[in-house]
């Protein structure tokens, strides 16, 4: 982000567990959440974001000339971030499985939910 100007100081704020839920197969959002994804982990944040509704259709949102979107995800996966797909999500879809992560259940989003200090629906 060079010569841009910073709102927010990263050294000052305590480290936090960070749970997205991603509900959307559109490129701009999927692109946006996994943008905050990265920066927070960067800044030392634990991030785990689950799939579900449109969001478990994450591995066939395509890349385009303004969303790098495979490359925000193998960026968010190589920085230790974690991704979780709805089962049932995904069988509505015709689907029985992710390549993009392991498959979840809601169980599994109400373990992150209580383990988040902040929790943030995209889509």
């Amino acid at each position: 982000m060079e010569g841009a100007r910073r709102l927010f100081s990263f050294d000052k704020i305590s480290l936090m567990k960070l749970g997205i839920v991603l509900q959307s197969n559109k490129p701009e959002h999927v692109w946006n959440t996994f943008r905050l994804a990265g920066i927070s982990l960067e800044a030392g944040h634990s991030v785990k974001i689950f799939l579900m509704n449109e969001g478990s259709e994450l591995e066939a949102v395509p890349d385009s000339k303004d969303f790098d979107i495979s490359t925000r995800v193998a960026k968010f996966r190589e920085l230790k971030g974690e991704i979780y797909a709805c089962e049932t999500c995904l069988k509505l879809r015709g689907k029985e499985e992710s390549n993009v992560c392991p498959i979840s259940t809601l169980s599994d989003l109400l373990k992150i939910v209580e383990e988040s200090d902040k929790v943030l629906v995209f889509g």
